[in-house]
């Protein structure tokens, strides 16, 4: 395409999801989509999907629906994106995403759309869910208890979701008592890591002990990674906090020690604990 040949309006287009799956396909069209757009691949896309889907969550967090209204369009443009790369490729296309989530949904919501009951509880609900997906995945050939199991997922949730799929098959303890003393054993084992052992080695029963603080957030009903996550939302507001109150004196961070903002921290933790008392 030539810079004298008309384009044709966008906006003629219907809007909606029509109108975004045709504005992806200029995009990527090669005789006059965007530069950018047209040397992308699965692989350069995806940092921006998950992207986009930890923004949702973010949205979520704050509370902000218009900024969530916002973002789920961004996260639906990552699949638009990815399902145009794969049309290009002559692998499927948007049409076909939709009717294999379609599919799945009212494949596994036989209670809704079938003949099943639906005066089930969430529990029995929840059960007949993993049952339909071990189902998917042995017909996938994923035949092993850990098959399925992302790669791409956050370390602290993959390490959750493996240790419930092999809790399935009772690779498990029996109660928090056991992961608490194995707490402390891997706690143990990296204290002489430190002091003996090669960086690898180091590396090794850090990752170890990881592991285990993960079961005994899985054994207490808590999801390590929205734990972490608001952990370090806490961290970031009482060292703003900090931040704040040595502003107000001048200083920076850099200008104060340990101590001083330490006791800033003590008494910010204290104020904080007081307005929920």
């Amino acid at each position: 395409m030539t810079q004298d040949t008309p384009r044709d309006p966008i906006h003629d287009v219907p809007e909606g999801i029509e109108q975004l799956l045709e504005i992806m396909r200029r995009l990527r069209d090669p005789e006059g989509g965007c530069p950018w757009d047209i040397e992308q691949d699965f692989a350069t896309i995806s940092p921006y999907t998950i992207e986009e889907a930890y923004e949702v969550d973010d949205a979520i967090a704050r509370g902000d629906m218009e900024d969530l209204k916002s973002e789920l369009g961004d996260l639906l443009f990552q699949s638009v994106f990815q399902a145009q790369i794969a049309s290009d490729k002559g692998l499927f296309d948007f049409h076909d995403v939709s009717q294999s989530i379609a599919s799945k949904m009212i494949s596994r919501h036989p209670h809704v759309f079938g003949d099943e009951s639906n005066q089930k509880s969430p529990e029995q609900q929840t059960v007949d869910w993993e049952k339909e997906k071990a189902k998917e995945r042995e017909r996938r050939g994923e035949t092993r208890v850990l098959d399925g199991v992302a790669m791409g997922l956050p370390a602290l949730m993959r390490a959750q979701k493996l240790q419930k799929r092999a809790a399935r098959v009772g690779f498990d303890w029996p109660d928090t008592s056991h992961v608490l003393d194995k707490i402390r054993e891997e706690a143990a084992e990296l204290e002489e890591a430190r002091d003996s052992l090669t960086q690898a080695e180091v590396f090794e029963e850090f990752g170890d002990l990881l592991f285990v603080v993960v079961n005994l957030g899985r054994h207490l009903g808590v999801d390590a990674e929205e734990a972490l996550r608001a952990c370090n939302a806490k961290f970031t507001r009482r060292f703003n906090a900090i931040e704040d109150r040595l502003s107000v004196e001048g200083k920076a961070p850099a200008d104060s020690d340990l101590a001083e903002m330490d006791a800033l921290w003590d008494a910010i933790k204290a104020e904080e604990k007081a307005r929920k008392a």
